[in-house]
């Protein structure tokens, strides 16, 4: 049976087969002698987005995997980047360093910030995910037309992630076929990803999409 651990642009944690591309965490947030969630969605601020090999090390998925014996972090894992930037998740300083310099740098520009700092960034994506009590914005036609590729908005409970003209439904598998943005203007859209992480998106930060999505 598949562990409870794979996250949707919404920032909930579901229980399916397909893993994605990356992996990234929340803190602790399972007990590792059922591999199991806890009622907690998170232990920290600091929501990430890794990679799923780094150096060698494995890890037992939801395990023991702290020096001490104890949890260690919750891995968690997402479809692509666009997926864990919907949820909320940041790239990681220790995995994907030059990323999340990216990242930082481009939310510096966004709001006139010289070196944010990661938890200044943390504090402010915790306000804003849904999943830790932010809650989506209505989204009207010419926003629409004008957020940022890797952006996502959800129309009747489905997610679209945004490239181009195109809006394309997302499912823990992929992509599926694309509508063309205009499509969700009747369907009263709510925008999904952080609004700081927008921020970001527009000021030039490229995420990484599955397959060919966002080519």
């Amino acid at each position: 049976m598949p562990l409870q651990n794979r996250v949707d642009p919404f920032g909930e944690i579901h229980a399916v087969a397909a893993r994605g591309m990356f992996t990234g965490n929340r803190g602790v947030i399972h007990d590792p002698a059922t591999r199991t969630l806890l009622q907690r969605r998170w232990s920290t601020k600091a929501w990430l987005i890794c990679v799923c090999e780094f150096r060698g090390r494995r890890r037992e998925v939801m395990g023991r995997n702290a020096p001490s014996g104890n949890a260690g972090w919750t891995e968690l894992f997402f479809l692509d980047e666009v997926t864990a930037l919907a949820a909320g998740h940041r790239p990681c300083f220790y995995c994907r360093r030059e990323r999340a310099k990216a990242f930082a740098g481009h939310y510096g520009d966004a709001f006139r910030i010289a070196a944010p700092k990661a938890g200044e960034i943390d504090a402010r994506l915790h306000g804003e995910r849904l999943a830790s009590g932010g809650r989506a914005k209505p989204v009207d036609a010419e926003t629409l037309c004008t957020l940022p590729d890797g952006s996502v908005v959800a129309s009747g409970g489905q997610a679209f992630a945004l490239a181009g003209r195109s809006a394309l439904p997302w499912s823990f598998s992929g992509y599926g076929q694309a509508l063309d943005r205009t499509e969700l203007e009747s369907r009263a859209p709510l925008l999904v990803t952080p609004l700081a992480t927008v921020a970001v998106l527009r000021s030039g930060y490229s995420p990484v999409w599955h397959g060919k999505a966002g080519g």
